[in-house]
């Protein structure tokens, strides 16, 4: 069978069985995130030397089954402490768990197998061979994430196989909030002092996850972006739009702040596509909502590509937030290309904002800002329908508007809002003397 040599920087799929090349580490830590394991790495780099060796990797170059035979002999056989966190339980990675609890049983090696969502999975705490105490710390580590709980989840880990650490119980993140660079839990009142006077609030949602993960460097960005074209940032994390709790926290703070116009990070609809529509924690302040696209691919991919963004990209951060209404700003941010970090002996994924993009992205907002202080008889609204080359015309089919009364409902509603009507191609003569 061919074997595929892990390049350091490479990313592999799975689809082969792969040799990561990795020596032995006393902490092997296992996971399908991306950001979790980047936030370990940047940890591990914080504590510095005299700490305990540390191996990371993530499970998807882990899928085939001589892929795992390999690390196991390498890696996991040799350690004194392996973390593996399963999204998805025992039937995710079957074969994996099965080689890892084999070896770690037969060799002594403590063994946490961990949830990798916040639902309690008793299997896996089953088949760990930590304590159960040992084990919900560790997952409590990784269930509130953020560079804190990274940090504790090492120095604890350390703990466990007899070093000498400092680490404090799991700090939970809330499920949302405010956030502002370097501000540690910040309130509306700490984050306005970063403010002009009488500068329009813009805010920005994104989701929790970027927090957790220590991943903010596109929301710094927007941030810096924002205030140079004279907006008040508002940064806004939630776990999901959907949740009420979430929900809940998010209308809340939009409500206090009033933002003239919002930039949303977080994919999906609140609605669903043919159904009625359900109202969105983003609706309280009635300004537009510009959907900002943190890219799950990489930048030479997009920029290399014939078809803009992936279908996956493009189903959770175009196709479905139409659905509640946004407006698309374009991409902002990518995942780097993987940097290979030799203290993990792991290639390290994470997401950097694109300037030129962060810049569109903030003068949009601005532009949009604005048109919210400018009144309505001052604003020149330009309408492009398409016009289809039948006996009817079907004026604007493409969006909704598939008769001329259907236009002239339109056009009229835009009159009663005080936006004067003009200007309409000879197609739309008869429109215009029955709106007249």
């Amino acid at each position: 069978m061919h074997l595929l040599a892990a390049q350091p920087g490479g990313i592999a799929d799975g689809s082969e069985p792969v040799d990561l090349g990795q020596t032995p580490g006393d902490i092997v830590v296992l996971s399908a995130a991306d950001t979790e394991l980047a936030n370990l790495a940047a940890a591990r780099a914080r504590l510095g030397a005299g700490t305990p060796s540390l191996r990371l990797a993530n499970l998807m170059t882990l899928s085939h089954n001589l892929s795992v035979d390999l690390h196991v002999d390498q890696v996991i056989a040799h350690a004194r402490l392996v973390v593996v966190r399963l999204l998805g339980g025992v039937g995710y990675w079957s074969y994996g768990v099965e080689q890892v609890v084999e070896t770690c049983r037969r060799r002594g090696i403590a063994l946490a197998l961990l949830p990798g969502d916040d639902t309690p999975d008793p299997e896996l705490a089953r088949l760990s061979t930590l304590p159960a105490e040992a084990v919900h710390r560790l997952w409590q580590y990784c269930v509130q994430g953020g560079p804190d709980n990274a940090r504790h989840f090492l120095a604890y880990a350390a703990s466990l196989i007899g070093a000498d650490a400092d680490w404090a119980e799991p700090v939970p993140v809330p499920r949302a909030g405010l956030y502002w660079p370097g501000l540690e839990g910040p309130d509306l009142e700490r984050v306005s002092r970063h403010w002009v006077s009488d500068g329009p609030v813009a805010a920005i949602v994104f989701y929790r996850a970027l927090v957790q993960a220590g991943s903010v460097a596109p929301v710094d960005a927007l941030v810096d972006a924002l205030q140079a074209e004279g907006l008040n940032p508002l940064p806004v994390f939630a776990a999901s739009l959907k949740e009420p709790v979430s929900a809940g926290i998010v209308s809340g703070l939009l409500d206090e702040a009033a933002p003239a116009v919002i930039l949303n990070a977080t994919g999906f609809a609140v609605s669903s596509p043919g159904a009625e529509r359900r109202s969105s924690p983003l609706d309280g302040p009635g300004c537009p909502v510009l959907q900002v696209v943190f890219s799950g691919g990489t930048k030479a991919a997009w920029e290399a590509g014939t078809t803009g963004l992936s279908p996956r990209d493009l189903a959770m951060n175009v196709a479905l937030p139409e659905v509640d209404g946004r407006v698309l700003a374009g991409a902002v941010s990518f995942k780097t290309e993987a940097r290979y970090d030799p203290e993990v002996e792991a290639s390290v994924v994470t997401y950097a904002p694109v300037a030129d993009r962060i810049g569109h992205a903030a003068r949009l907002a601005a532009g949009w800002a604005r048109l919210a202080r400018t009144p309505a008889a001052e604003r020149r609204v330009a309408l492009i329908l398409a016009n289809y080359p039948n006996r009817d015309g079907r004026m604007a089919n493409g969006v909704g508007l598939d008769t001329p009364a259907s236009t002239l409902t339109l056009l009229r509603a835009m009159q009663q809002a005080g936006y004067p009507v003009s200007g309409l191609p000879p197609a739309g003569d008869a429109l215009m003397r029955r709106l007249s």
